[in-house]
């Protein structure tokens, strides 16, 4: 498979793991703890013998040993379905030329997909922009190069909704890369229900450096979805602006952690490895 571009990120990102925040509910062999427990040879831990229990698991060293009959728990292994929705609107195309924010979110899209699918999870993407791009979670080896192909024969333009896309998600882990310049409410309200309903929703904010303290020479400030929507950043509006944008980022975190949501701010001077391992660290701390 051709890397291209992301091949130094893969490379960064190998060997990361990035365990589930809770066991998950599967049976085909993988990486997470299932909360099924069978004949793995994992062991979990001993149990009283009842009766109907399988007479092969009872141990009949500690039974020699102690005149009480206990039948060893083994803890199964599972695959855990991961799906990505990578906000492609006209504001992830800030600031120009760099597009650094749609730049950064391509690039931990690929790198957690690259982490998820080397413990053998079913991977699926959506791309929400002009349009919609979405792919169901596949284990296949193909994935990864679609995916990459498909984000960079993308633009950021548009707007499209979020929260349909959280609301029909085929997986149990759903990771939300976006700025929450668009329907943000009713996103976390979807993400929220996905939660509720034992689902694992990881947001991933996106902001630009400049959109938390705008350089000097921006006089003008336009909202890239509603161009009409423009303010001049003289001295007092550019430092209302900061407090404002400042507080309505602690509003949405806030929100998110209120619905159990795992809330991540991703500044655009962070680089793309430390960030995805970041993520999967945190989930890690987490798991249980």
């Amino acid at each position: 498979m051709s890397a291209g571009p992301y091949g130094a990120l893969l490379d960064a990102v190998r060997g990361v793991r990035w365990p589930a925040a809770r066991r998950v509910m599967g049976a085909t062999l993988g990486a997470h703890p299932s909360q099924l427990r069978g004949n793995s040879s994992e062991f979990s831990e001993f149990r009283p013998y009842r009766q109907g229990d399988d007479p092969r698991r009872v141990d009949w060293r500690l039974l020699a040993r102690s005149d009480r009959a206990y039948v060893r728990l083994t803890t199964d292994r599972a695959t855990f379905r991961m799906s990505m929705i990578v906000d492609a609107s006209a504001s992830m195309a800030f600031p120009q030329p760099g597009l650094d924010k749609w730049r950064l979110a391509r690039e931990v899209a690929v790198g957690l997909a690259a982490v998820a699918h080397a413990e053998a999870d079913p991977v699926g993407f959506a791309i929400a922009g002009k349009g919609q791009t979405v792919f169901a979670p596949r284990a296949r080896r193909s994935v990864l190069l679609e995916m990459m192909r498909a984000l960079d024969a993308t633009p950021p333009a548009g707007t499209t909704a979020i929260a349909p896309l959280i609301a029909s998600a085929r997986a149990s882990r759903i990771v939300v890369i976006t700025d929450l310049l668009g329907d943000a409410d009713d996103l976390l309200a979807a993400a929220g229900l996905r939660v509720a309903s034992k689902g694992e929703v990881i947001l991933v904010h996106i902001v630009a450096a400049e959109e938390l303290n705008p350089p000097d020479e921006a006089l003008l400030a336009v909202d890239p979805e509603e161009p009409t929507l423009r303010r001049i950043l003289d001295g007092a509006m550019r430092a209302q602006y900061r407090e404002t944008f400042s507080r309505w980022l602690d509003e949405m975190a806030t929100a998110a952690r209120a619905s159990g949501i795992r809330y991540v701010r991703a500044t655009t001077t962070e680089a793309a490895p430390h960030l995805v391992r970041r993520i999967a660290g945190e989930s890690a701390h987490r798991g249980t």
